[in-house]
This record gives structure tokens, C-alpha cells and sequence, in this order.
């Protein structure tokens, strides 16, 4: 039976998408495994429950999940608490310049529906510091981008194998 991977993301200016879209590239070399892009807008408790493993990619938004995330993980959490422990799941951060809080709180979110980290979180820093700069269209670099596609390879394999 093939496993699921489930990516939910979020983006504004187009970083955090290229990201979803090359992890879900990388994990879609792995036989076996049916990927599922969904935006966060887009994504429910029904997602959660459907999949194996999850990876979660957004920009961090002064110092926090993106709303538009947060909201996701605001109308999940309780229809999923209980019920998707153990699995799986990698977090993916487009930020201007730190991206740790944003990671920190997805670290909470994780613990208590008790998910296990498949992976370091990625945080591609964009350098964006003004107005200008943060509301621009972001443009990730090939380095970043073959990197998730890595990290989404590697998640899909463990998937597969039954290891993670």
C-alpha cells in the first residue's frame, strides 16, 4: 500500500512555494509514495488524517508562522490531537532574516500532537530587511532549492521503507 506524503504551504512572495514545489519534486522520485501539495488555505484535519508524514513550508512573518499557516495548524490541531502521533514531519522556512521562532513554534505545535522530526528544519534566509525587499517577489537559489528537493527525496524514501 503506498504511503502519503502531505505538504502544506503557504507563501506570499513566492519563496516558501518554490520550496513546497521542489520537496515535492525530490519526494515524487520516490516509487511508492503519492504526494500531495496543498496550499494552507486549501488543507484540513481530513489532510492530516489521510497522510503518513507531513512537511510543513512557509515564510516567517514578524518573527511568526505566517497567519495564514497558523490558521491551518489553529483549525486542525484539536480534530487531530490524538490521532496522527508518531508520524513523521520536516519544517521549511522562507525568512528574511533569522526564521527561528517560526521554527520554535512549529516545534510546539509537533510535540503536542506528538510527531517525530524526520529532519533538521530548513530556514532559507532571503536577507530581506526593508519594506521593499519583504514584499517582493522572492527568488530562491538553485543550493536552497536542490536541498529541499533532497529533503523531500529523503522523507519519501524513509516513508517507503517504513523507517520514519
Amino acid at each position: 500500500m503506498a504511503k502519503t506524503l502531505l505538504i502544506v504551504w503557504h507563501s506570499t512572495t513566492g519563496g516558501a512555494r518554490q520550496m513546497a514545489e521542489a520537496v515535492a519534486d525530490g519526494a515524487r522520485r520516490e516509487d511508492g509514495v503519492a504526494v500531495v501539495l496543498k496550499p494552507a488555505a486549501e488543507a484540513g484535519a481530513d489532510d492530516l488524517l489521510a497522510a503518513d508524514g507531513y512537511i510543513f513550508a512557509f515564510p516567517e512573518n514578524l518573527a511568526a508562522i505566517a497567519g495564514v499557516m497558523k490558521a491551518f495548524f489553529d483549525r486542525c490541531y484539536y480534530p487531530a490531537l490524538g490521532r496522527i502521533e508518531g508520524r513523521p514531519y520536516v519544517t521549511l522556512v522562507c525568512a528574511g532574516t533569522d526564521g527561528t521562532n517560526a521554527v520554535r513554534q512549529i516545534e510546539r505545535i509537533a510535540t503536542g500532537w506528538r510527531l517525530k522530526p524526520a529532519a533538521e528544519p530548513r530556514i532559507v534566509l532571503t536577507h530581506a530587511d526593508t519594506s521593499e525587499a519583504i514584499l517582493a517577489p522572492k527568488v530562491i537559489g538553485p543550493d536552497d532549492l536542490e536541498a529541499c528537493r533532497d529533503m523531500g527525496h529523503a522523507l519519501a524514501a524513509g516513508l517507503a521503507m517504513g523507517i520514519v
